[in-house]
């Protein structure tokens, strides 16, 4: 795979590369470009070039492309899935259903931006301004770099992308070196469909040197970052330098409550696919349990036996429910965490081994507040941490310690109660009934505290994504 830069497909300058593994067998699949400073100049600046000619294409005509380029996604969609899954570690059938959202984010995000109308205020409206009619529309914001991370790239490419293309933006994707390839074929089919030159380009290398270039390129105009929040605070004290705009999603250690009366089949149920889907590398998924006391023994046993029924093995087969992380460094930290917690005076009920980038569904139970794993302690992988309660109270100012606010959720079938919750958790999202591992392409994403800055979604992405421009007709009558 070669950068693209402008409209040329290109090795880095100094030809330098890095190598893209597949993380359950540890096989080289392919190299990408370890693209240098003097790279990320030429591709920011063909992208300003871009960007200008972009924004001449009326709404429709973008529309239209966009489209296409989702037709061209859905005829290649089986290769796209077995690209990600290979570099991913993802099961086939978690990487089919990514590869499928791009029929939902594109044409969402086109139909939206149709439908983005400008405001008219009328003349008289403000005391003095009898003869002025003011208008609102938006324009572009410029070049706009998508830094990607390797959890969901597909997903966020489409949550970041279209929506930068459909307001006339040019936009940069730096992908995650861990699993480059299927984003970089993705932009290969913008290009296929009639986006025009400069106004999409895919550069590769390491945080450290592309990611960091970007931020501070004073010609870049926002920087849209998935990430860590270590990268969110990296990323915005850059971009501060030349007032960049950014829109931060961050990490999350998000807490899952169970209260008395909830239904613990569901919630058991919720778990399974709140935490262990994608191998529990999701920043919104459930992270802390907190199952009250007069159930907690029922939710772990049934837990227990319903996560004994998963498959985890080769993601290329059909059968299995999950693979492995996106590589060993990765399964280390997981198996770290874990023994950290257990040290603190954790259990360790349920799994709890690695085997290279594979680490097995873990339940640690008698956690306590103190703990670091229910603070901000976020383990990216497997494992449900339980923390035990009996006063609603106690548990709310649980969930609320962490320095995190992602999201949230709570079982029960008392809708004041729920309603409470809702109102009382400090997080960007909750979800009553369910885990918190939810999001829709047309909802507000986005978290609060060291969670993130903006929210994306298609009620919100368009606007955080152009420029609020007035227009005053003055002297009209």
């Amino acid at each position: 795979m070669r950068n693209l830069i402008g409209n040329q497909w290109m090795d880095s300058s100094d030809g330098k590369t890095i190598e893209v593994t597949n993380p359950a067998n540890k096989k080289v699949i392919d190299t990408i470009p370890n693209s240098t400073l003097q790279d990320v100049d030429s591709a920011v600046k063909k992208a300003v070039e871009g960007q200008k000619e972009w924004a001449k294409y009326s709404i429709a005509k973008r529309g239209e492309i966009l489209l296409k380029f989702a037709e061209l996604v859905q005829d290649d969609d089986e290769n796209l899935a077995q690209i990600l899954s290979q570099e991913t570690g993802k099961p086939i059938k978690e990487a089919r259903a990514e590869i499928a959202n791009v029929q939902i984010s594109v044409p969402a995000f086109v139909e939206q931006a149709k439908h983005l109308y400008g405001n008219l205020i009328p003349a008289g409206t403000e005391k003095g301004q009898e003869g002025t009619v003011q208008l609102t529309e938006r324009q572009p914001i410029g070049v706009i770099a998508a830094i990607i991370p390797f959890n969901f790239p597909v997903d966020l490419f489409g949550q970041k992308v279209p929506p930068a293309l459909m307001m006339g933006n040019s936009i940069i994707v730096k992908p995650s070196t861990s699993n480059p390839l299927t984003l970089t074929k993705l932009v290969y089919l913008l290009r296929k469909a009639g986006v025009p030159s400069g106004a999409v380009g895919v550069i590769h290398g390491t945080g450290k040197v592309v990611g960091q270039a970007l931020t501070q390129h004073p010609l870049v105009h926002l920087v849209s970052l998935t990430g860590s929040t270590e990268a969110g605070i990296q990323t915005m004290k850059a971009c501060s330098e030349n007032l960049t705009h950014v829109m931060l999603e961050l990490g999350g250690n998000d807490a899952f409550l169970l209260l008395e009366d909830g239904d613990v089949d569901l919630a058991v149920e919720e778990t399974i696919w709140g935490r262990m889907y994608n191998t529990g590398q999701v920043c919104c998924a459930s992270k802390r349990f907190l199952i009250h006391n007069h159930v907690k023994a029922e939710y772990i046993k049934k837990l227990t036996a319903r996560l004994k029924q998963l498959r985890q093995g080769d993601p290329q087969k059909e059968d299995t429910d999950i693979g492995c992380l996106i590589n060993e460094k990765a399964a280390k930290v997981v198996e770290e965490q874990v023994n950290q917690t257990i040290e603190a005076g954790a259990k360790l009920v349920y799994g709890g081994e690695r085997s290279g980038a594979f680490y097995t569904p873990t339940i640690l139970t008698n956690c306590t507040k103190d703990m670091d794993v229910m603070k901000d302690m976020e383990i990216f992988g497997p494992v449900v941490s339980i923390l035990g309660f009996d006063n609603l109270e106690e548990a709310i100012t649980i969930a609320n310690q962490s320095s995190f606010g992602l999201c949230g959720n709570v079982f029960t079938k008392d809708m004041k109660v729920a309603a409470k919750v809702a109102q009382e958790l400090e997080c960007g999202g909750v979800v009553i009934n369910g885990a918190s591992f939810y999001r829709s392409f047309e909802m507000p994403f986005g978290g609060w505290k060291h969670s993130g800055i903006g929210n994306e979604g298609v009620m919100t992405t368009l606007e955080e994504m152009s420029r609020l421009k007035t227009i005053v007709l003055k002297n009209l009558f």
